[in-house]
């Protein structure tokens, strides 16, 4: 699934890659996002789309949402106590199985 966005420079629609952070600060991480992180790798492996998608495993720090981890934030959208079911879950939702 991917969206579309206009490149300001020529006004030309360019396909964006969606978007997935997985937040890796201390309280995400020791509430076991980095599981999150290997069931996510291991879906869009799975599915073909690790060049499809920019994913961000390692560089997101916290989200300021602690209480609530772990976090994850699909193209703008958070979701709160994420794991690997629930990670699972999102990625079908927004990667639905073609055919």
């Amino acid at each position: 699934m991917l969206c579309r966005e206009t490149d300001s420079n020529n006004d030309k629609d360019v396909m964006a890659k969606p978007k997935i952070v997985i937040c890796m600060g201390s309280s995400c991480f020791a509430r076991g996002n980095e599981k999150t992180v290997e069931a996510c790798e291991n879906f869009l492996a799975s599915r073909g789309l690790k060049d499809e998608v920019d994913v961000d495993l390692g560089a997101s720090l916290c989200t300021g949402n602690c209480a609530d981890g772990p976090i994850v934030i699909v193209d703008g959208k958070i979701y709160k106590h994420v794991d690997p079911l629930v990670m699972r879950d999102i990625l079908e939702a927004t990667f639905p199985q073609k055919g």
